[in-house]
């Protein structure tokens, strides 16, 4: 089978164990689903993989990606939901502490071919294209779950991005303003500043740069480079919801800011399955769409990781199969 997977691990160079050929088909396991895939993509994730971060060495080789959209054997057309939880538990089930993604635990979704839980699959509407649906498990979803769940905003109540570009950040912003947000952004390059307001954002400033006033929540991907200025820029009483740090992990926090303004920290990873159906509904009456920097076939992948590890992305690559 076709395939895009870690040949092994290299936190410095993470695209020298990258491979992009045949690899031995997993077996479909009771109670799973095989999809032919159509079109998936890329997100940091995969790279994270390739570094180790994601991945231990005993675990390679392993199928990339967690982000697919296909047809069934039956001829079914789905979006896959990543998030692998116990088949037994009940509720929210990004909360499971048995929780995995695919390509942490089970083979990947960057291949001709996915293996998941028949409770893993959504429905495709008819509207969206595979290319685009393929965008949605991932990026998407996780914009989604920041805003409309974790953030304990309302429409009118403003919103710090930090950093643009790339796929989440990208979704914050059309998601941001399809929720009737207000959306400022932050980037230290200027091109991507004036493209974030070109997708909607409603203020974009300089990284670091003092704002025109607080925000009400702050949405971090980016960890220790934007840390201090997220903090100084929530309103008393405000959040930051953090889901990922691409700068580090550790930033220092001003722990006196925190408990003197009642701010706020709340983690937000991934999504659920019914937030899924919940962004597909929003995405229907909005009329809205992933951003897509470009597409590609599944057999240059290398192009779109190495674009991706480079940081010169504006919104989702996909690769069709």
């Amino acid at each position: 089978m076709l395939a895009v997977y870690a040949a092994g691990i290299d936190r410095d160079d993470p695209l020298s164990v990258l491979a992009v050929g045949e690899i031995e088909e997993p077996l479909t396991p009771d109670d799973w689903v095989t999809v032919n895939v159509r079109a998936c993509s890329l997100n940091h994730h995969d790279v994270w993989a390739l570094k180790g971060q994601a991945l231990k060495a005993d675990q390679v080789p392993m199928i990339l990606g967690t982000d697919a959209a296909g047809v069934t054997e039956d001829g079914r057309e789905v979006i896959i939901h990543a998030v692998i939880g116990d088949s037994e538990a009940t509720g929210d089930e990004t909360l499971d502490p048995r929780r995995s993604l695919l390509s942490e635990r089970y083979p990947g979704a960057l291949a001709e071919r996915v293996r998941v839980p028949a409770w893993n699959l959504v429905d495709k509407p008819s509207w969206l294209t595979f290319e685009e649906a393929s965008c949605l498990p991932t990026a998407y979803l996780t914009a989604y779950r920041m805003i409309e769940s974790r953030s304990a905003t309302a429409p009118g109540d403003t919103i710090l991005v930090q950093g643009a570009g790339g796929g989440v950040a990208t979704a914050l912003i059309v998601l941001g303003r399809a929720l009737g947000r207000t959306v400022w952004v932050t980037s230290r390059d200027e091109e991507k500043r004036a493209w974030a307001l070109e997708l909607g954002a409603d203020g974009a400033f300089p990284s670091g740069e003092r704002l025109p006033g607080k925000v009400d929540a702050v949405m971090e991907t980016v960890g220790a480079a934007t840390w201090d200025h997220s903090l100084r820029s929530l309103r008393p009483g405000g959040r930051i919801v953090i889901s990922g740090a691409t700068s580090g992990p550790n930033p220092p926090a001003d722990l006196n800011r925190v408990y003197f303004l009642q701010l706020s920290i709340i983690g937000s990873t991934m999504g659920t399955i019914g937030e899924l159906r919940e962004l597909l509904d929003l995405m229907e009456r909005t009329g809205i769409r992933p951003v897509i920097d470009r597409v590609l076939p599944i057999t240059e992948a290398r192009e779109g990781l190495a674009a991706l590890n480079d940081g010169t992305v504006r919104g989702k690559i996909v690769l069709t199969v």
